[in-house]
């Protein structure tokens, strides 16, 4: 929208079906050939799509959604963004995607409403804090944001936690990520397919991709419900569903799917404008703009693609929670939902070419899909025009698994994997 509106005329545009309103992007049919194709409408493939446009001058590029953008994980996750992790190689990727989001809604001339409001990795043990000792000092090695907690400046950034030191986890310290925060998630997917959209890209929704189009051995383009698409390079950003279409194009992936479930309760006054998590249940929150609080917890372990979670986990999950916020506990909760996460071996993502010539993988994000999308995009884009390896994507080849060179970030994401 270019101009203004008032409360009245929005309500009667709403009521009239909102013709007055310009389309955010277009919906075109898809065309039968592209330079490159990229399978999966959520953040990812629409941001490698963006980066394709503007920074690689590739503009005749589809990116094909099964469902709606952004429906997937994108629409489903916690909005928190950071970059405090162990590996120069993880730190590397991370901290290039909170760079990229810093700078973001200006790049894309879209709010996505960025709150560098800081992170917080809470522990509650002689041992966790040693854990926080080694990872505050590995990011500082790695030029990354990070100070190492006492109880009392835990207390500074986040009054309302449970300071009590018969607490059944008591407050022992913690790392302080200051650039961490939280963006919106939809801000995030529409911002890209705006952008992308006036770049010359074509976002075909509601096209799921049935097959791929191998002739010599080599990845022509895809297969879809409206027909088959060929393509010069295709790009694989499809999160959980990456290892069922890698079968149908002749390899296997080594991905596990599971769900990760989150909650969000009504709404209250500002009391937490930080990122919390406990290292000792796994639990994170945030309060969101609207005064939500927005949190979750550990994986589901039972591989699965169902999108609702369990009660079992969601009783953990808030029972982390109250561990932490026992005064969280007389309010109700709104909505609960899951999303299915893709995990690999060592909890780092598979970034590169696949073993088909002319299809390139962007997956295996597990539980840091959403805080990777600017990295994960920029990388991909970067290896379908130049077919070959940025130094920062580098490391998480697929190859790493016959070389040995794993980066087990299980630790590092505070996430129980």
């Amino acid at each position: 929208m270019s101009k203004r509106y008032s409360a009245l005329s929005l309500a009667v545009e709403g009521l009239r079906g909102h013709p007055g309103w310009a389309p955010v992007w277009r919906h075109p049919k898809p065309q039968p050939a592209y330079d490159a194709a990229i399978v999966g409408g959520g953040g990812h493939g629409l941001a490698a799509a963006y980066y394709l446009a503007k920074l690689h001058g590739v503009r005749r590029v589809a990116v094909l959604e099964k469902g709606w953008l952004g429906g997937g994980n994108t629409g489903r996750n916690t909005t928190v963004v950071r970059s405090n992790y162990f590996y120069p190689e993880s730190v590397a990727l991370y901290d290039l995607a909170l760079r990229l989001y810093e700078g973001l809604s200006r790049d894309l001339n879209y709010n996505i409403m960025l709150s560098q409001r800081g992170i917080i990795n809470v522990a509650h043990s002689d041992a966790e804090m040693e854990i926080c000792a080694r990872l505050a000092n590995a990011m500082q090695i790695n030029g990354v944001d990070a100070e190492l907690f006492g109880p009392e400046q835990v207390r500074r950034v986040a009054p309302a936690m449970n300071f009590d030191p018969q607490a059944r986890y008591p407050v022992f310290g913690g790392v302080w990520h200051q650039r961490g925060g939280t963006a919106r998630h939809d801000g995030v997917a529409w911002g890209y397919a705006r952008a992308a959209d006036a770049l010359g890209v074509d976002i075909i929704q509601n096209c799921a991709v049935e097959d791929f189009l191998i002739e010599g051995g080599v990845c022509k383009g895809v297969i879809t419900a409206a027909g088959t698409i060929r393509a010069e390079r295709v790009g694989l950003a499809a999160a959980a569903h990456s290892a069922t279409l890698a079968a149908k194009a002749g390899f296997e992936l080594p991905v596990r799917v599971y769900t990760l479930q989150a909650m969000v309760s009504e709404p209250v006054k500002p009391v937490l404008d930080t990122v919390v998590l406990t290292l000792g249940t796994g639990t994170y929150v945030s309060q969101s703009d609207k005064g939500e609080f927005v949190f979750g917890g550990g994986l589901d372990r039972i591989t699965s693609f169902a999108q609702r979670g369990n009660p079992p986990v969601h009783e953990l999950v808030v029972a982390g929670l109250l561990d932490a916020f026992p005064g969280f506990g007389q309010l109700k909760l709104m909505r609960q939902w899951a999303g299915i996460v893709d995990v690999v071996p060592d909890s780092s993502p598979l970034i590169g070419p696949s073993p088909v010539p002319g299809l390139f993988l962007n997956c295996g994000w597990g539980t840091g899909g959403f805080k990777a999308i600017p990295a994960g995009g920029w990388l991909l884009a970067h290896l379908i025009a130049k077919g070959e390896h940025h130094p920062i994507s580098r490391p998480f080849d697929l190859d790493r698994f016959a070389r040995g060179a794993l980066i087990d970030e299980a630790a590092g994401s505070g996430i129980a994997h």
